[in-house]
């Protein structure tokens, strides 16, 4: 099986989504008005910013690499009638099946950063989006102090090195490198916005609780655990995680978890 493919299809990441859905909902917001628009949603999982686009009256394809993530969005589009709204199978890298300059809005929030191949990934997103269109990504920061960033870089210590050739998907959050990408599928570096913006995480329960969630149910972080464990710092992995989720917990509510993950939001003209 595809590796990215196997890891997105391990545990079950809609329970990491549904901690995710108001910021998805603020995030589709702030892209402006959507009635009418042709909008992919690539790496969509189960639909947290696919959702909310075509609740805003847009024409959505949602298109991600996990086949139950896929299952888990038709539900959910059914679920609340929406007819146009849809999702599928498919590899960012390689957009089978879509045409050229088929969409208005393309975008992809924390989901194509982790395909392999990113000058592909940059090809493929521009290939598919119409000449006045728009490409918005959002990608995490590597050294950022915030959560994401940290549960991949703590992760990264308890897992043994990555196979010869990989391009680690925190380099998306780099931008000379979001520039480099985008310019080598056509586009300068004037089409290109960047700005900070925050997401944040609402889960009910404890600090503790939430890194169980991350534990059973995200894909990475069972991986490294999975590894710790084989080389018997699985205690350690735990504390450290238990300790950057209570750090960066902001609730008032001893039984719930809040808490705010900077990202780099980016923003092509195509």
């Amino acid at each position: 099986m595809n590796p990215n493919k196997a890891l997105w299809e391990k545990g079950d990441f809609t329970k990491i989504a549904a901690t995710m859905r108001t910021s998805g909902e603020a995030l589709v917001a702030s892209f402006g008005p959507l009635r009418g628009l042709k909008v992919l949603d690539l790496g969509c999982g189960d639909g947290t910013t696919a959702i909310p686009a075509a609740r805003s009256d847009a024409q959505v394809l949602g298109v991600d690499i996990a086949t139950p993530l896929v299952a888990a969005g038709n539900r959910r589009a059914r679920a609340e009638g929406l007819a146009n709204l849809s999702f599928q199978e498919g590899d960012a890298a390689q957009l089978e099946g879509l045409a050229d300059q088929s969409f208005d809005l393309v975008v992809s929030i924390f989901g194509a950063m982790f395909a392999p191949r990113p000058l592909d990934v940059a090809r493929e997103m521009v290939r598919v989006t119409r000449p006045g269109g728009r490409i918005v990504m959002g990608n995490w920061i590597p050294g950022d102090p915030t959560l994401v960033a940290q549960i991949l870089k703590i992760s990264a210590a308890h897992a043994p090195p990555p196979p010869e050739g990989f391009i680690s998907p925190m380099t998306w959050g780099m931008e000379d490198n979001v520039i480099e990408r985008f310019e080598a599928a056509g586009r300068g570096r004037d089409a290109i916005t960047f700005a900070t913006d925050i997401y944040t995480f609402e889960f009910n329960g404890t600090p503790a609780a939430f890194v169980d969630v991350f534990r059973t149910f995200y894909g990475p972080t069972m991986n490294a655990f999975e590894s710790a464990e084989r080389l018997g710092s699985g205690e350690d992995l735990r504390r450290e995680l238990e300790a950057l989720f209570a750090g960066e917990n902001i609730s008032a509510s001893a039984d719930r978890t809040t808490i705010a993950a900077r990202f780099l939001n980016v923003s092509i003209n195509v």
